[in-house]
């Protein structure tokens, strides 16, 4: 069998189910797993399937998984990331964040602070920090999306190219060695584009589970970027990339371990 006919077996079954295994698929076409790795990645680059360990999904499946459910995927490591910004950011600066799970555990992380200005296409994020002593917040306009408060499309990109803010703090759904950060809807990755645009020093947050995980669209490199912080050490590659465009990574598993020692 041919790599074509696989391709559109592969996608023929994901519109079935909800996941494919490597092993199961290696069993079912005859082929060895490292050519069932190469039909899962020739497919994922062409924004097909959504890879994940071991297997990949169908990218409706990876895109539309239960925003509650998100954010209890990781949740100890999301924290500590938080806690890592949150040393980051100085009382009374402008900053803007936008969709996610990681975002609004930074938002939960900067209650404290004072005198700042914070511009979102999270409603979440918004609510959170009503009532602290923030000195303005400012809910990007636009559609809403239901399934997470997410404010997206193109009034919001204009929106938010009118402000100019000190710290961009973005998350995002997968990361790639080679330093591409990477999400699943075209919509959502311009928003968090135009929130890198018009930002004066640029932050992701990204736990080290999204180098398991890919998605189709690229929402920036690594030259596009101050700081990465995340939970545990990258790949090397992903390292070399980093100090290649001078962007600096943060690893709450290295904090960890100079307070223990």
């Amino acid at each position: 069998m041919d790599a074509t006919t696989r391709h559109s077996q592969i996608l023929e079954l994901l519109n079935t189910q909800d996941r494919v295994d490597v092993e199961g698929l290696s069993q079912q076409f005859g082929v060895s797993l490292q050519t069932i790795r190469t039909d899962l990645r020739d497919l994922s680059a062409r924004g097909a399937l959504s890879r994940v360990h071991g297997g990949a999904v169908r990218v409706s499946s990876a895109a539309n998984r239960a925003h509650a459910d998100r954010r209890k995927q990781n949740a100890a490591a999301k924290q500590a990331m938080a806690t890592v910004l949150a040393d980051l950011i100085p009382d009374h600066c402008s900053l803007a964040l936008n969709i996610g799970t990681s975002t609004e555990q930074a938002a939960r992380a900067l209650a404290n602070h004072r005198g700042l200005t914070v511009l979102s296409n999270n409603i979440n994020i918004i609510n959170l920090m009503i009532g602290g002593d923030t000195k303005d917040l400012i809910l990007v306009g636009g559609t809403v999306r239901q399934s997470d408060g997410a404010i997206i499309g193109e009034d919001a990109v204009e929106f938010i190219s009118r402000y100019k803010v000190d710290y961009a703090i973005i998350g995002a759904s997968a990361l790639d060695e080679d330093g591409a950060v990477l999400d699943h809807d075209p919509s959502e990755v311009s928003v968090a584009r135009a929130i890198l645009k018009n930002a004066r020093n640029k932050i992701l947050l990204c736990d080290s589970s999204k180098f398991s995980l890919s998605a189709p669209v690229r929402i920036c490199g690594l030259s596009d970027l101050d700081v990465v912080i995340t939970d545990h050490s990258p790949p090397e590659k992903f390292r070399e990339a980093a100090r290649v465009a001078g962007c600096r990574i943060l690893c709450t598993e290295q904090n960890e371990s100079r307070e223990n020692d």
